[in-house]
């Protein structure tokens, strides 16, 4: 008897421009993320986080949702504290790997978005999404507030935009996905690949070194106090500047020219 060649967990595509996608493939589980599947994005993470030619990462899913948080079955297998903290830290470890990659990270939704997958949209630096997504930490539904997935939401939404969403476990619909903070654009679903590709060539189009200096700073200000905030940020404004982008940058607007970066 000849067995099923399985499709693997997680699908990675690098284009000659330095953006590399990340495809979510559970679709019959709607791309759950098992602690296999956390494995495999914590590993292409890894080994992304050392590449000198990325530019940009998109996480994107295979079939009709992006991602329904964490894997429900295999939660309940093995209850013990022991082992739930364990696939918590490591799924706020991948978490935390997204926001230390030094390129913008772009989520590609379609379909729901739930509880851990929900926090997935909300940790990458920028989404997109299409018309139909959904977007929600139901995890209350089940008498599971959504701890972890409120850290990267209630950075995303004003405070009781992401309490509401916490509490009550209500869908959002793409638009006000859109109006409250959580995605960036809204798409036709035919029109999400043109979206995400424009998204993509305005990136490239920018110095990476300037990129990676202002996404570091951008996190890094955001935890601390207003005075240190401003601290942090000097340095970098100084940093950047003696860049050789940021000098050309700099005169090519003087000469009213395009930039030869």
């Amino acid at each position: 008897m000849t067995m099923p060649i399985e499709s693997p967990l997680l699908l990675r595509s690098d284009d000659e421009r330095g953006v590399t996608t990340l495809t979510l493939n559970r679709p019959s589980a709607f791309n759950a993320l098992s602690e296999a599947m956390l494995s495999a994005l914590q590993t292409e993470l890894d080994d992304l986080g050392k590449s000198s030619k990325l530019r940009v990462l998109v996480i994107a899913a295979a079939g009709k949702a992006f991602c329904a948080g964490h894997d429900l079955r295999e939660m309940r297998a093995e209850p013990s504290m022991d082992y739930y903290k364990k696939l918590f830290d490591q799924c706020g470890r991948m978490m935390m790997s997204i926001q230390k990659l030094q390129v913008p990270v772009i989520a590609k939704v379609q379909g729901i978005a739930t509880a851990a997958g929900c926090q997935l949209v909300a940790q990458c630096d920028l989404a997109v999404a299409s018309s139909d997504s959904k977007f929600a930490v139901s995890g209350v539904n089940l008498g599971l507030f959504c701890s972890t997935p409120s850290v990267a939401l209630s950075r995303n939404l004003s405070r009781k935009a992401a309490f509401e969403m916490l509490v009550t476990g209500d869908f959002l619909n793409a638009q006000e996905a859109l109006s409250k903070g959580l995605i960036n654009k809204v798409a036709e679903p035919d029109e999400l690949d043109a979206v995400l590709e424009a998204l993509v060539v305005k990136i490239l189009a920018k110095p990476p070194v300037a990129l990676a200096m202002g996404k570091e700073l951008f996190y890094m200000q955001l935890e601390t106090g207003i005075e240190k905030a401003y601290e942090y940020a000097v340095q970098t404004m100084a940093c950047n500047m003696m860049d050789n982008s940021a000098l050309e940058g700099v005169q090519a607007f003087i000469e009213k020219r395009k930039p030869h970066w």
